[in-house]
This record gives structure tokens, sequence and C-alpha cells, in this order.
């Protein structure tokens, strides 16, 4: 990935539930996401949305960008391990 792999976050704004709010994610991390949603065939934002809701769910809910991380480890893990 060269050394652009240490870009600093980028803010983009997603609507959720119909609320517009700002997300600040390093650039890998909109890539992976994009493609995520892409496999999903869904908008980025309903992705976005359910993320959301899982995290609110916990006991302990981490920000939201901070649980897109989270979720695009475990989502990219798990794929690695079904290959």
């Amino acid at each position: 990935m060269g050394p652009d792999r240490y870009h600093p976050p980028v803010k983009r704004s997603v609507t959720i539930a119909g609320h517009q709010t700002s997300i600040s994610l390093e650039p890998l991390f909109w890539t992976l996401l994009r493609q995520a949603a892409d496999e999903a065939h869904e908008p980025m934002s309903q992705l976005v949305a359910k993320i959301d809701a899982e995290r609110l769910e916990s006991n302990h809910p981490p920000g939201l960008a901070g649980a897109i991380r989270l979720w695009l480890a475990d989502h990219w893990l798990c794929q690695e391990g079904t290959s």
C-alpha cells in the first residue's frame, strides 16, 4: 500500500436514520467500508447505520469511528477464516 497508508483521517458526512453525522476515518478504512457495502449490495450509509445500531447495543459502546474500525477488522478477519 505504500507510504500513503499513514494518511491522517478524512472527515465525511453520512446520513444515519435521517440525521447527518460526520465520521473521521483513515482512507484505508473508507476503502474497506466501501468494499464491504458493495459486497452487501447496499449503500455505505446503510452499512454504517447497521454498525451504529450494533455498537449501541453493546454494554460499553465505542465511538462510531472506532466501532466502524472494529467492525471492519472483524469482517475481514472472518472472511479470511472462510477462504
